[in-house]
């Protein structure tokens, strides 16, 4: 028999914040808030447009393959994981990243081509997983 639920907010029992997910096995337990992304954002540098995001305030071009990415609700600490994938055009592909700079109320991300160059990435994608403040 299938059936629907429908509500607008999920609130733990013991503790409101805190909500556990039994796994696929039936034998572990994930927190669900844990588990959710916590920002993402898809941005092409040439023109700085922003073409959807999450909790992305707003974004900073801050130099040749840099983009400041503002977090709209800040992150707990600064040891929050982030994915990033750059395409460089002129380099035939993506291309590796680095995290130039990891703060509690923005990341920034460096997109470089195959030489090591920085270079403008269009388009860049991003997520971020860790524990909002």
């Amino acid at each position: 028999m299938a059936s629907t639920l429908k509500l607008n907010t999920l609130t733990g029992a013991s503790t409101a914040g805190s909500i556990a997910v039994t796994g696929e096995g039936n034998s572990t337990t994930t927190n669900l808030q844990q588990g959710l992304c916590k920002a993402w954002a898809l941005y092409r540098q040439s023109d700085n447009a922003l073409f959807d995001d999450f909790n992305i305030s707003s974004t900073d071009d801050d130099a040749t393959g840099q983009v400041g990415f503002n977090f709209t609700n800040n992150m707990a600490g600064q040891t929050y994981s982030t994915q990033k994938l750059c395409q460089v055009s002129d380099a035939g592909g993506f291309n590796g990243t680095d995290n130039s700079s990891i703060e509690t109320t923005q990341v920034t991300l460096q997109c470089r081509d195959h030489s090591g160059s920085d270079a403008d990435s269009n388009p860049m994608s991003m997520t971020v997983h860790g524990d909002l403040a």
